[in-house]
């Protein structure tokens, strides 16, 4: 950690900056999780120890709760599963998320103390809990976890008071960070990273993080690289320079992030971007079309019923009706399309979603040239290496790929690449992929210009294979656009 150094951030309190200048795509630093948990919802479906998503999981034969990959996989997480496997147990089911994350740390914490390294820069006491601030709804929450909470610790563990305890649940809170699944697609689980806490916010932030698994194959646990998240440098960061990331999707304007902000993690943004209102005009601007742009007037009504169809296209996604999902999207494309802007931000996520909607329904075409018009707003509204917008050009690229545009298709998967490659790093899984991605289109490009018939024949018997394939079920928007830290639904 002598990249870094805790400061008075004005106006944000602490905060950390550099002690050595960085480029684009460096590790600042890496860190391990004092704990991590699955979320309720996937406890059958991922791994508690590696976060891989498996079709076949081992249930741990005592609690009955928690499942791992294989005798391996149980064997690594032992050490944190022990004391809550008997908890579980003896308490006769498993408690929600937040509480198992609490408990995990509190019995992380009675064994190592309050610093569980010597790279930790601050210890779990000095970090905001933020309970004064909680809205009287979430207060009855916290009070409702704490008293499940004090029924599921045992009484043979250390006993902790009612402040400590409601502490550790407000700085989860605040601070839970999102975990990922192995190829950082979805995410599985959360869990907390002190030294990421002190790292504040901003919606043009000058760092990204991203979770990275390491190596959790190998037979023997000896062999296995510990999870760790990983503080990555956007651009160029000069010595004492603040470092901040953005706990709020830029994609939202300035009034929602500011709003989400302040509900969220109880502070105001002054970021410029914010103050200045920064392409919050393009995010909801008209089309101009040879110098003439639409009225105010119709540029309202147009994003109205924009946003009107987005709320019908969410209800038909929730019942599974992704032809209706088509249907409702093509009504508000063609009906707003020659009004708003390319960047329209309702514009984009309608096209977002005809693109994931139709991939998974296997039109290509569509998929392809949604895919691509999305990942063009993206370019005008996003950091060019933010990592939302790499992996739109991900997602396109396949897309193009599946449709036979190989030219594009390669373009994309450059493009996304390049954007990865910092904001991920190369030995993260989803790189790893794009090079494989990249390698196999650069071939088949090179196919086509030499003889495009033999490269369609080539490419149907390939197709047999399913390579590059993409195609989960869509998720609904809310998990589409993921926030930086986890917060309680």
């Amino acid at each position: 950690m002598e990249t870094v150094e805790i400061f008075d951030s004005p106006g944000k309190g602490r905060g950390l900056r550099a002690t050595k200048e960085f480029w684009a795509g460096d590790v600042i630093f890496s860190e391990q999780s004092i704990s991590a948990v699955v979320f309720d919802s996937l406890a059958e479906r991922i791994c508690h120890s590696c976060f891989r998503r498996q079709e076949k999981l081992q249930r741990c034969g005592q609690c009955k709760f928690a499942h791992y990959c294989d005798r391996t996989c149980q064997r690594a997480g032992w050490a944190e599963h022990k004391q809550e496997c008997g908890a579980t147990k003896a308490f006769g089911k498993a408690p929600n998320e937040s509480i198992r994350l609490v408990a995990r740390i509190l019995w992380r914490l009675d064994k190592d103390g309050s610093k569980v390294s010597d790279l930790q820069l601050t210890t779990l006491e000095e970090l905001e809990d933020h309970l004064t601030d909680m809205p009287e709804d979430d207060l009855k929450e916290l009070k409702v976890d704490i008293h499940n909470f004090l029924d599921y610790w045992p009484r043979t563990s250390k006993q902790h008071t009612i402040d400590d305890i409601s502490h550790i649940f407000g700085v989860i809170n605040c601070n839970g960070f999102t975990v990922s699944d192995q190829r950082g697609l979805q995410a599985v689980g959360v869990g907390l990273f002190p030294n990421l806490c002190l790292v504040n916010h901003d919606c043009w932030p000058n760092c990204t993080v991203i979770l990275n698994h390491g190596n959790q194959s190998a037979v023997n646990t000896l062999f296995h690289s510990h999870q760790r998240i990983e503080l990555r440098s956007l651009g160029k960061i000069a010595e004492g320079d603040e470092l901040t990331v953005a706990y709020v999707d830029y994609l939202n304007l300035s009034e929602e992030r500011q709003r989400m902000l302040k509900a969220q993690y109880f502070f105001d943004c002054t970021c410029d971007h914010c103050k200045n209102r920064t392409k919050d005009d393009i995010k909801m601007g008209g089309k101009e079309v040879d110098g003439v742009k639409p009225t105010e007037e119709q540029v309202k009504e147009a994003t109205d019923f924009c946003y009107q169809m987005l709320e019908k296209m969410d209800q038909a996604r929730l019942k599974g009706d992704y032809h209706d999902v088509v249907k409702i999207c093509k009504e508000g494309i063609e009906k707003t399309e020659p009004v708003l802007a390319d960047t329209h931000i309702y514009l984009i996520r309608m096209c977002s979603a005809m693109s994931e909607v139709q991939a998974y329904l296997q039109y290509f075409d569509d998929a392809a040239e949604f895919s691509r018009r999305m990942v063009e707003g993206y370019m005008k509204i996003y950091n060019p290496n933010n990592a939302a917008l790499g992996m739109a050009a991900m997602r396109a690229g396949v897309n193009h790929w599946q449709a036979g545009q190989i030219e594009v298709a390669h373009g994309m998967i450059c493009k996304a690449y390049s954007i990865l490659m910092v904001t991920h790093g190369p030995t993260h899984p989803i790189t790893k992929d794009l090079e494989d991605m990249r390698v196999q289109t650069e071939m088949e490009l090179r196919m086509f210009k030499e003889n495009e018939y033999v490269y369609h024949s080539m490419r149907e018997a390939a197709l047999q294979n399913k390579p590059m394939t993409m195609l989960h079920e869509p998720k609904s928007m809310e998990e589409g656009i993921k926030n930086l830290f986890h917060r309680r639904k």
